[in-house]
């Protein structure tokens, strides 16, 4: 199964195009192929990644259609809001409704919704937001592949296992044409449409080979490129771009300028934030969040987090919890509860209809059935790991990683099950 659907091009206004799936209509920006309407193309993170031959679009969309609308019923019939929780107060449910029918709620509201300790309400909060999530999104999953392909980094995190300080970390870096190999099986033989190529924050990878190889994937693979380097040049973002990357995740860690400096002795938030404004001004999607459950972190912190995220822009969020790292100057803290992060994402989903919300490996890592609970409280996007066998244990951001000893296909198919029993479509439709 291919992780996007075909679609069929109905309009062209200048590089921006509507494209048709079984009725639906969403729209991609284009910036690689000479496009005619009626043409097929695949669209993944709102751009056109490859433009498909007519017949094996149609005999690809033949194969899709049945389970296309099947998924949907699923969806739908999970999503369905019914309050049968007794006891939940009406200030509550006051703040949920309003969610529901697309305002916006308040920092205070969010906080009333986090801080909440009751049962019933925290089980009306999931479901609400699952229901948000269908309601504004539909049932697409994106699923992305990343290949984290340097663990060099220069950077002080005082919450990474891969930082700089950290001399018992056995160090990494994949050359280029280790990396197209990994490409090639991701798109070729697992039908991969977006990929992210993840790496700590080291001039030991320079930015031209960077992009080089950003050159080399969009010469050979039609898929969609992510970017998560770190803190390079201006110039190495733009050239990026043109090259065609078209995203980056970069995550701002927490919106707590006091405690960013604390947790980061190299850089300041300031300085973190600036290239999110450049990210946007370039063009880029934007992926970004921070960690929960931060030492010295609190509930309100968590919704300021949140609501700057969302103030940035961001088109994905990327927020997990923080797990303490033996060899990392916070290792004697404590992980957060999954079900207190769980509880956060669903408030997420309620502060922004709209954004696509990343179950992240970390969430994975302190409970795999997390995965499916968050998909059910609001998210809508899981990320699989691609690096090989042979480096993943050392890109060692913290311990006991989710899914290191599992191989690509097992990571699939077990994505692919739980994805269908629930009614989701693991494919990018759009904007």
């Amino acid at each position: 199964m291919c992780y996007a659907i075909p679609g069929n091009v109905k309009s062209i206004t200048g590089n921006l195009i509507t494209v048709d799936y079984f009725g639906e209509e969403r729209k991609a920006r284009n910036d690689f192929y000479d496009l005619r309407v009626g043409d097929y193309v695949y669209a993944q993170g709102g751009f056109v990644v490859e433009k498909i031959d007519e017949k094996l679009a149609e005999e690809i969309l033949d194969s899709w259609k049945e389970m296309f609308f099947e998924l949907k019923k699923t969806d739908v019939r999970l999503s369905k809001l019914h309050n049968d929780k007794p006891n939940v107060e009406k200030s509550f449910l006051r703040i949920i409704d309003r969610a529901i029918y697309g305002k916006s709620i308040s920092h205070e509201e969010a906080l009333r919704l986090l801080l909440s300790e009751n049962p019933d309400e925290i089980d009306v909060l999931h479901k609400s937001a699952n229901f948000i999530r269908q309601k504004f999104l539909d049932n697409s999953c994106c699923v992305h592949g990343i290949i984290e392909f340097s663990n060099m980094c220069d950077c002080q995190c005082a919450y990474c296992g891969i930082n700089s300080d950290n001399s018992a970390l056995k160090r990494f870096s994949l050359n280029t044409g280790e990396i197209l190999k990994v490409v090639e099986d991701a798109v070729n033989r697992f039908g991969f449409k977006g990929i992210v190529l993840q790496s700590g924050e080291s001039p030991s990878y320079s930015s031209e080979n960077i992009l080089d190889l950003i050159k080399k994937i969009r010469e050979n693979y039609p898929v969609f490129i992510f970017l998560s380097v770190g803190e390079r040049e201006e110039e190495f973002y733009r050239k990026a771009f043109d090259a065609g990357a078209k995203a980056v995740l970069f995550r701002f860690e927490t919106s707590d300028s006091d405690l960013y400096s604390k947790l980061h002795p190299h850089s300041s938030l300031n300085e973190r934030t600036g290239y999110l404004e450049l990210f946007k001004e370039i063009g880029y999607i934007i992926a970004s969040g921070s960690l929960i459950g931060l030492p010295g972190q609190n509930a309100e912190s968590v919704i300021n987090d949140f609501m700057f995220a969302k103030n940035l822009g961001c088109d994905m969020y990327s927020f997990g919890p923080f797990i303490p790292h033996p060899n990392s100057p916070l290792s004697r803290h404590s992980a957060p509860d999954a079900e207190y992060v769980l509880k956060a994402l669903s408030v997420l989903r309620l502060i922004d209809p709209y954004g696509k919300i990343l179950v992240t490996t970390a969430l994975e890592s302190i409970n795999p059935k997390t995965r499916q609970q968050a998909l059910m409280g609001g998210a809508n996007s899981i990320m699989l790991n691609l690096t090989p066998k042979d480096y993943v244990g050392s890109y060692d951001i913290y311990p006991n990683r989710a899914a290191v000893d599992v191989s690509v296909a097992d990571q699939i198919a077990d994505a692919l099950q739980l994805l269908k029993s629930i009614g989701r479509a693991p494919t990018d439709l759009g904007i």
